[in-house]
């Protein structure tokens, strides 16, 4: 009995300790509520895979497609510009180690898909204290990441939007948009699960 319940513990300890490296909590980018009548993803870790297996995609929320985004060099841009692509688009920071963990499969994927209009969108959301991380401070992490995709920042309006989408406070989070502009999947966290199932819709929204 006194084995069990240390076995018990110990497991407890443990799948808190794995959650903590599989997502780091954002929750203050969320000024307001989440909305009613945003999408029920309570399995987003293991992405959207129910909605990605019919024909019926619904539309990327337009306060995601039409917001102005800031890249890295001082260009901008919308979402709503990138259609006629597949667009993945992260929600990353410097500072968190799971969205690190994730970068390698982001820059493969960029890397298979180059050539099939497929593109990687990495916003980032900010230090720890959410004030805006320097372009230059993102250049230096990327060169030293091999990092081949697009960068930019989202802002607190912006990442709101996300979290009402995914309904996940949480970094990293991605949304997997079409080249007609709607939704094929949602993954939170970096675990392999979700990074395996981030691939498979990847591939299949690419290919279709």
């Amino acid at each position: 009995m006194k084995n069990l319940f240390t076995n018990l513990i110990l497991f407890i300890a443990l799948s808190i300790a794995f959650s903590s490296f599989t997502a780091c909590n954002t929750a203050t980018t969320q000024k307001g509520p989440v909305l009613d009548d945003a999408p029920n993803n309570s399995n987003t870790a293991n992405a959207n895979t129910d909605t990605a297996k019919t024909s019926k995609y619904p539309p990327a929320p337009s306060g995601i497609m039409q917001a102005d985004i800031k890249d890295i060099d001082g260009n901008t841009f919308k979402l709503e510009d990138k259609k006629g692509k597949v667009i993945l688009v992260n929600l990353w920071a410097i500072w968190c180690g799971p969205c690190i963990t994730e970068m390698p499969h982001l820059r493969e994927m960029q890397e298979k898909y180059k050539d099939k209009n497929f593109e990687v969108i990495g916003l980032n959301t900010g230090n720890e204290d959410y004030e805006t991380e320097s372009n230059e401070k993102i250049k230096i992490f990327a060169e030293k990441q091999k990092l081949n995709y697009q960068l930019g920042h989202s802002d607190e309006k912006m990442t709101g939007e996300f979290i009402k989408l995914s309904r996940q406070s949480g970094i990293p989070q991605s949304v997997l948009i079409n080249r007609e502009g709607k939704t094929t999947g949602i993954f939170f966290g970096a675990g392999s699960r979700v990074i395996n199932s981030m691939k498979e819709a990847v591939d299949k929204t690419v290919n279709e």
